[in-house]
């Protein structure tokens, strides 16, 4: 079994349950517009959204394109013209106060701090990430966070891994692991760059892709099974 001494960990349905901090946001922003926010329209957007940060997430589109397009597209097919920017900031300041922990995320974080290089490497916004990160109490046992919008670079691009490799000292690619729930992301970009890699995929979702990642699991406690702890 490979020995690791520096751990990269993805926010977003990995650490933070981003589920519930989006559920949250788009209620109260839609209850500020008095827009109804029916099932039909929550599941649009939802896999809208999906669709802009794939997008960026492969270079297509920037950042500032998915975060300030896609209100004024969303309610554009409801029949509703918004200014998307103005939605855009209103929602963030709901998604901001969203830091419900995954099951598990700050017991095993505390259990890994001071043993382990821990580390934050998340596509978003930094000012929406670092708020978070800090109301959940997970920002001060880290080492580093590194967003894409900080970077310039975004996952799973090579450049991005590159940009943060260079920021951790004495930083080994053979003792690293990156852990994180997006196969397209977290896991891609770890291979690209080279690194283990561990799935986390508690719903249990078939990998239809060719990415295979070094370890699954469906529990962030069955990590410590892969770093050899009790």
């Amino acid at each position: 079994m490979r020995t690791y001494r520096t751990l990269l960990f993805d926010v977003d349905d990995t650490l933070l349950d981003f589920q519930a901090a989006e559920r949250m946001a788009l209620r109260l922003l839609f209850e500020e517009q008095r827009i109804e926010l029916s099932e039909e329209i929550e599941a649009y957007y939802k896999q809208m959204n999906q669709g802009l940060w794939k997008a960026f997430e492969e270079g297509r589109i920037d950042r500032d394109e998915v975060v300030n397009t896609r209100f004024s597209l969303l309610l554009k097919e409801y029949g509703h013209e918004v200014d998307g920017v103005l939605l855009e900031q209103q929602y963030r300041s709901y998604l901001e106060q969203g830091h419900q922990l995954v099951d598990g995320a700050l017991e095993m974080i505390t259990g890994l701090h001071g043993a382990y290089d821990l580390h934050i490497v998340t596509n978003g916004v930094s000012k929406t990430q670092d708020r978070r990160l800090r109301d959940s109490g997970l920002h001060p046992m880290f080492t580093s966070i590194f967003v894409s919008e900080d970077t310039g670079y975004q996952k799973p691009m090579k450049e991005f891994f590159d940009y943060v490799f260079a920021r951790i000292p004495n930083f080994d690619p053979q003792q690293a692991l990156i852990i994180g729930d997006s196969l397209s992301s977290d896991m891609k970009g770890g291979q690209l760059a080279g690194l283990d890699t561990c799935w986390f995929n508690p719903e249990w979702k078939v990998n239809t892709t060719d990415i295979v990642p070094t370890y699954e699991i469906s529990r962030l406690q069955e990590l410590n099974q892969i770093l050899g702890l009790k």
